[in-house]
C-alpha cells in the first residue's frame, strides 16, 4: 500500500558501457525505504524478481530508492498524512 513501483520497457539503456538488456528500477515509498538496511533487503528481493522474470544478471540491474514523506503524496482528495 505504501510502495509505488514503475516499470517502463523498451527504453534504450547504456549500462557499464553495454547496451545489452538491462533494467533500472525506481522505487518511491513512504516509511519503508530510506535506511541502508531497509534498502538492502528490498534490493535483494527486487533483484531476485528481475532476475527470474527478465533473466538479467545483477550487473545489468540498477535500483534507485526514493524515500517520501506522507505529506508529499496526494490520495483521495487529501495527503497520506491524514489517511
Amino acid at each position: 500500500q505504501r510502495v509505488n513501483v514503475t516499470v517502463r520497457s523498451g527504453l534504450p539503456m547504456l549500462l557499464l558501457g553495454s547496451t545489452e538488456p538491462g533494467a533500472q528500477l525506481f522505487v518511491s515509498a513512504i516509511g519503508v525505504v530510506g535506511t541502508a538496511e531497509q534498502n538492502q533487503r528490498h534490493s535483494a528481493r527486487f533483484f531476485d524478481v528481475l532476475k527470474a522474470q527478465l533473466g538479467l544478471g545483477p550487473e545489468r540491474i540498477v535500483i534507485r530508492f526514493y524515500p517520501l514523506e506522507p505529506w508529499q503524496i496526494g490520495k483521495n482528495r487529501t495527503v497520506m498524512t491524514f489517511l
